[in-house]
């Protein structure tokens, strides 16, 4: 017998819970932010309190909101994979998650190496301007930024659509790294790791431009242990 499409909507509860993922996942609802209440949220979309409470609940078992008791209802995280991480309260150290980052990075830089473009080269090497930019005015968020910015380019330069997907599904753990771990001065250490990263995806070899993402790891590593 011939499947048929189904002829219900979606119950409202997860017509409303998508719609609370959508701003989540845009930033009109950034991570650390504290959302609007039920009463409000229930009077801008025309649905009873309940319903509301129902999809926020949903989202918060799955990480990605946190109800904190007399205070409100926070975004945790964008993704349920970050979420899970968040929620679950993992005991991962910094060492954990930079020897995650090292296994990620590595492998984009390895085809970075086969498949980057000017364009994403470019991109790599505006990144470390706007790093450099920012540790001389001792800009500490804006390095950050500009740091990750640098990292995600790696793996975007990657060209495998997939290793990005799931770059990005843990990328709030990843940046959280580079916050504890950056520091104004910067080790020079750390420093030329970043530019070597680059030399060795320039000219194009693999197996170089993968021992250079684990020498910037490294470098973070030891840079962390020193400071």
């Amino acid at each position: 017998m011939a499947l048929s499409g189904p002829v219900r909507q979606a119950p409202l509860v997860m017509q409303v819970s998508e719609q609370f993922r959508a701003l989540i996942e845009a930033g009109a609802w950034p991570v650390g932010a504290k959302i609007p209440g039920e009463n409000q949220l229930a009077g801008e979309l025309g649905v009873s309190r309940g319903t509301v409470r129902e999809a926020l609940r949903s989202l918060s078992l799955t990480g990605l909101l946190e109800p904190r008791v007399g205070d409100g209802t926070y975004v945790r995280a964008t993704n349920e994979i970050s979420g899970v991480l968040v929620r679950d309260e993992l005991s991962a150290t910094l060492t954990h998650v930079l020897d995650a980052r090292a296994g990620i990075e590595g492998a984009a830089a390895r085809l970075a190496a086969l498949h980057y473009t000017e364009q994403s080269l470019a991109a790599m090497e505006a990144a470390l301007v706007a790093r450099r930019s920012a540790h001389e005015t001792g800009d500490l968020e804006g390095y950050v930024a500009a740091d990750a910015s640098f990292h995600r380019g790696i793996v975007e330069a990657s060209g495998n659509p997939l290793l990005l997907r799931l770059y990005d599904a843990v990328a709030e753990v990843l940046t959280e790294s580079i916050h504890e771990t950056a520091t104004i001065p910067e080790d020079p250490r750390v420093r030329d790791a970043h530019h070597n990263l680059v030399a060795a995806i320039r000219e194009g070899d693999p197996e170089l431009a993968a021992q250079a993402s684990y020498a910037l790891i490294d470098s973070v590593k030891q840079s962390a242990v020193s400071d």
